[in-house]
């Protein structure tokens, strides 16, 4: 495993499905493929910590949804900012997670997984390298200062930044509570 468990066993338990409430388990239920032979895909760690907090369970899974489902960036430039923020805040769950999504949905290579845990190349302006500037940036300084921004401009529209600086600040903060609240990974990504 690339990131080691800040903690090893949750501060938070995660709480069963069938404790959740109603609403809170049809809105989860919305958005998930059963797989086959199984009556209903399993719930994710993260979103069954988060569910002992119904009401901001609700708006976190209509926000976080939004920024993963439906954000305008390209999948592949939102997943490298992903797991830059993951690799950053040494937060084991969420790596592991978007590496698989990396390669699976939005066809990143086992080089770029790794070019991710490197950061930019200093003074490159290779697509990746300001991409993963800018992370670095928003990450460490909450800013991403003026030619990195130039240089974004030049590849994404007004909304395509709004949603890079958005997914970045999310992932920052599920980062912040899945380390805190020591969400540990599932069985298949152990």
């Amino acid at each position: 495993m690339d990131l080691p468990h800040r903690i090893d066993l949750p501060r938070i338990m995660p709480l069963p499905f069938d404790r959740w409430q109603p609403d809170l388990r049809q809105a989860a239920s919305a958005g998930r493929a059963p797989e086959p032979g199984v009556p209903e895909a399993p719930v994710l760690n993260v979103l069954a910590t988060i569910a002992n907090h119904p009401a901001l369970a609700k708006h976190f899974m209509g926000w976080a949804g939004q920024l993963l489902l439906r954000s305008s960036l390209p999948a592949r430039e939102r997943e490298l900012a992903i797991l830059r923020v993951g690799w950053l805040c040494r937060a084991t769950y969420e790596w592991a997670h978007h590496v698989e999504i990396g390669r699976e949905q939005a066809g990143l290579s086992a080089a770029d997984i790794e070019a991710v845990k490197k950061g930019a190349i200093p003074d490159s302006q290779a697509d990746d390298d300001i991409l993963l500037r800018a992370v670095d940036q928003l990450v460490g300084d909450h800013f991403i200062d003026d030619a990195t921004w130039a240089a974004l401009a030049l590849r994404f529209d007004q909304t395509q930044l709004m949603d890079l600086v958005f997914v970045i600040g999310n992932y920052t903060m599920i980062c912040m509570a899945l380390n805190s609240f020591g969400v540990q990974l599932e069985d298949k990504y152990r």
